[in-house]
């Protein structure tokens, strides 16, 4: 096919090929890439294309390319999926107890103690004071502390979780 018989096939046959394109994916943008990667392609070939079979090689050739954006645009949407499967599992994580015993792990040890005491076992400010030889301001003191760090931590351990 000369360069003039592949100008005539854009001629004739660009609005059928679109027409066509757009009625199988019903997308006007990619329906436009799909015909231009498929003129893109007769062009690379030009020279093995006889001008009176151009119109099957283009609608041929336009099916394929159609099918290979069709392929691509799936395993972008599966992976978009998996992804967003991926941050629904690490946004849904349902063990607080886990979570919750890691980060008490972390705190020092009179900070444990004293938070336990009060959010696990109900003692009152002045019998954890008893208990651990502190006084009642002491004691109000680490637990707040205490507190403060597991909200952090929780916090700190959402952030990453979303990020993933």
């Amino acid at each position: 096919m000369t360069r003039s018989e592949y100008n005539q096939c854009v001629d004739e046959f660009a609005d059928g090929l679109y027409r066509f394109i757009l009625k199988q994916i019903r997308d006007t943008e990619k329906a436009r890439d799909i015909v231009q990667d498929t003129f893109a392609k007769v062009w690379l070939k030009v020279n093995d294309i006889s001008f009176e079979k151009a119109r099957s090689y283009l609608f041929t050739t336009a099916y394929h390319t159609m099918i290979d954006y069709i392929r691509k645009d799936e395993r972008q949407v599966r992976l978009e999926e998996k992804h967003q499967q991926n941050s629904m599992v690490y946004n849904s994580y349902s063990d607080v107890g886990e979570v919750l015993n890691e980060a008490l792990n972390l705190l020092p040890e009179i900070q444990r103690s004293v938070l336990l005491l009060r959010d696990y076992e109900g003692y009152a400010y002045n019998e954890i004071g008893e208990i651990t030889k502190l006084n009642e301001s002491q004691v109000k003191v680490y637990i707040f502390r205490a507190r403060q760090f597991l909200k952090q931590y929780i916090q700190q351990l959402d952030k990453v979780l979303e990020t993933r």
